[in-house]
Order: structure tokens, then C-alpha cells, then sequence
């Protein structure tokens, strides 16, 4: 009879969510992965495709196996790790982020959700928990160059994208096949929509709203579509010494004026959307020559396409006016490496709210500003994310930090979150 009563009790435990993930262990895995890609200066440079990034995936690999994990790579290069579940005819549900990093980046960006992903995994493990569902654990390839085994997975990849020279030297090509994927069969690696029951990834916040609000948890209702294009402003090279000032046609001046702009045109709606000029070359570049010629840039950010669209025509009104005033053209490139908004399931939301209230901590809806995997694996199925704090709002440096029990309550949410999930049909 005791035997009964403690098995009952067990089992409402877990049921209740009292299951927890151990923060040391996960601390201890960001640091050990951090080892990988160092470079003789101390950098962190385990960017994908280089020999840290190929080391860094081999320690990975091992973790998954120990946990249990059936492991294969994919051709698109992904790491992907399966457990099963009580009922095979079931979709699985899948979660994971990415390990590869930008050039002298931080040990947070990616892996929090990694290694989170791998404890999920673990803490089933120990309680001896089999889901309903299979689960995978994904780890896909070159996040940093452009959600590359993302996109593939998504089936959204073009195929010009393989012959981009990446930060490592290789081409996409060329590095997945570095990594131990097959590009002339990337197609094959896709996924058909409703091939899994949801997506689910842990990551850092990236920015400084959670810290700056003392929450714990972000629970994602959407990541940002993003749109580039080249702006080129020409004037007319002169001498910069016989050339009166009112009669001049001074590129560089309309640019900067282009910039202020691009400033007063973002800032005049109301919104979460930014606007960035973050690249800007004038020709021919001397002390003497008054600017011909400048080359610069224009990034827009935001949940709504429309929303982008409706800025970008602004931009353009102010930007024909800087032209006649200042006797210069100015026309806009389309880069076409636009990201379109990915807005988050509704449903799945709600479940990492519920989780994180029953868990007790704090918590706000947001946007993402950043892309993510989630982003591309929307297109296929239902995604979610869950945000911890980044402290100072540090991202993409050295000095990028999240606290240890920000990365285990951030665990433990999707910990529950999935096994919440699981009790779908």
C-alpha cells in the first residue's frame, strides 16, 4: 500500500510540474562548448564551418548520444537528435537553437537554447519520463550566416545561398560539407507542413528590456521581417578648393541629410519597428574632391510588412526631396534578402505564459528584433519562444552575459512547456 501511495504522489508531482532542470549542469556545459573556437588571442571565434564549429558540434554530439539521443545529421547539415516516445504513429515535437556564433561573439547566443534543449532532454532522462510524442532536438547550421539549416529544413532556401562565401572562407557548400551535410541533396532535408506537432526555442533576449524591467521571462509573440536595400546618392565630383559652396553638388552633404531622414521618418510613426544606415563610402574619397558619389545603406525592421512598406514610401518622399533641393539623385536597390515577419502560435504562447505564472516567475509579451530559427521553422509548423534576460542587453560580444538561474528558469519553462504540449492529441 505505501508502495501505491508513493507511486501515486510521484506521479503528481510531475504532473504538478515539480520537475526541475539543474542549473549547475547547464552553466557548466555553456562553458565547457565556450572552450571550442578560441582563437590564439583568446576570441571567440567558433563561427560556422571553422574547425572550432566542427570541434564545438562533436562535443554536442556526444552530449546527445549520453542523454540517449539517436543522432544524425541531416543534409543540410543539422544535428538532429531523437528520443521516442510511447506512441510512434505520433508527430514529434521539436526544440533546439544553434551552437555557431558571429566573429568574436559571445558564449550565449544560441547555446542557452542548446544547451536548455539538451537538459530538457536529460531531466526526462532521469525522471524516467517517456512523452506521448517523439521529440527531436535540433541544432541547425550556420544560424549566424543566415538561418541556413533553418531555411532548409523550411524548404525556403534558394540555392544561390550555397554559393555565399561565409565568415569561416567557405562557401555555404562548401561548409556543409565541412560539417558532414550533403548540399547537392539539401532539398531532401526539408520538412512538409504538419511533420511536427511545434517548435519550440529557449533563447537569450539579445536586448535590455527584461533586465531593465526586472522580468524573468519573454514569452515571443513575433520576430521581425527585415528589409535591406543600397541607397546611392550622386552628385558631382568637383575641386574642393575653386568650387564656391553654392555651387556645389555634394553627395556626402545629401547623404547625411538622407540619414537625419531616415531618423525623423521612423520616428514619426508609432511603433516597435527601428530603422538603421549602418554602411556609408564616399568617392573618390580625397581630402581635395568634393564627394561625387556616396554608397550607403538602409535596413527596416518590423512585425508588419505593411508596416515597413508604409515607412520605406516616407523614406523615399523625403529622400526626392533632399534630391531637388540639393541637386543630386538618389535611388534605392532592393537587396532581396528580405526576412518576413514569423509571428508566433497564439496557443503555444499562451502555454509558455501559463508555464512561467505556475512557475512563478515574471514575465511580458515582446517582439523579436533579432531572427531566429523559429522564425523559418514557423513556416512549416507551430513556434514558440521563450526570452531570458541579457545582461546590459549585450549581444554578439565578448562581453555578452545571462545569469545562471536566468538560463534555468528559462529551461524550466520549456521544459513544462513541452510536456504541456505533449498532452495534445
Amino acid at each position: 500500500m505505501r508502495l501505491i501511495l508513493f507511486l501515486l504522489l510521484f506521479s503528481a508531482l510531475q504532473g504538478s510540474g515539480q520537475v526541475k532542470v539543474n542549473q549547475k549542469r547547464i552553466e557548466q556545459r555553456v562553458m565547457e562548448l565556450a572552450k571550442f573556437g578560441n582563437d590564439s588571442l583568446g576570441r571567440n571565434y567558433r563561427i560556422a564551418f571553422s574547425a572550432g564549429d566542427i570541434e564545438g558540434r562533436a562535443y554536442y554530439i556526444e552530449l546527445m548520444k549520453a542523454v540517449g539521443l539517436d543522432v544524425s545529421i541531416d543534409f543540410a547539415g543539422n544535428i538532429i537528435g531523437k528520443r521516442k516516445g510511447k506512441d510512434p504513429s505520433k508527430n514529434p515535437i521539436a526544440l533546439g537553437s544553434h551552437i555557431d556564433m558571429v566573429p568574436d561573439g559571445g558564449n550565449y547566443d544560441g547555446v542557452v537554447g542548446s544547451m536548455g534543449a539538451l537538459e530538457v532532454m536529460e531531466v526526462l532522462k532521469e525522471n524516467k519520463i517517456i512523452t506521448e510524442h517523439p521529440l527531436e532536438l535540433i541544432i541547425f547550421s550556420n544560424e549566424e550566416g543566415g538561418t541556413i539549416g533553418s531555411m532548409a529544413m523550411a524548404g525556403v532556401l534558394k540555392m544561390d545561398a550555397l554559393k555565399v562565401v561565409t565568415s569561416s572562407g567557405l562557401t555555404n557548400y562548401e561548409g556543409i560539407k565541412a560539417i558532414g551535410g550533403n548540399p547537392d541533396s539539401i532539398r531532401e532535408s526539408s520538412k512538409n507542413l504538419g511533420d511536427y506537432i511545434a517548435y519550440l526555442e529557449l533563447h537569450i533576449e539579445q536586448g535590455g528590456i527584461l533586465e531593465q524591467e526586472k522580468l524573468q521571462i519573454g514569452v515571443v509573440e513575433g520576430i521581425v521581417g527585415i528589409a535591406h536595400w543600397e541607397v546611392t546618392v550622386e552628385g558631382f565630383a568637383n575641386h574642393a578648393g575653386t568650387t564656391p559652396m553654392n555651387k556645389r553638388q555634394d553627395a556626402l552633404l545629401a547623404a547625411s541629410k538622407f540619414i537625419i531622414a531616415v531618423n525623423e521618418a521612423v520616428n514619426s510613426v508609432g511603433g516597435k519597428h527601428v530603422g538603421t544606415v549602418g554602411k556609408i563610402t564616399a568617392f573618390p574619397g580625397a581630402y581635395n574632391v568634393i564627394p561625387g558619389k556616396v554608397v550607403t545603406s538602409l535596413e527596416l525592421r518590423d512585425l508588419h510588412s505593411n508596416k515597413i512598406d508604409l515607412i520605406f514610401k516616407d523614406i523615399e518622399t523625403r529622400a526626392a526631396e533632399i534630391s531637388k533641393s540639393s541637386n543630386v539623385k538618389i535611388s534605392f536597390r532592393n537587396l532581396n534578402v528580405t526576412s518576413r515577419p514569423a509571428f508566433m502560435d497564439a496557443d503555444i504562447m499562451i502555454k509558455i505564459s501559463t508555464v512561467a505564472k505556475q512557475l512563478g516567475y515574471s514575465q511580458k509579451t515582446m517582439q523579436s528584433g533579432a531572427g531566429h530559427d523559429a522564425q523559418e521553422m514557423a513556416h512549416i509548423t507551430r513556434a514558440g519562444m521563450i526570452f531570458i534576460p541579457s545582461v546590459g542587453g549585450i549581444s554578439h560580444s565578448p562581453k555578452e552575459f545571462s545569469k545562471p538561474v536566468d538560463m534555468a528558469n528559462g529551461a524550466n519553462v520549456l521544459l513544462q512547456t513541452i510536456l504541456a504540449l505533449d498532452k495534445e492529441n
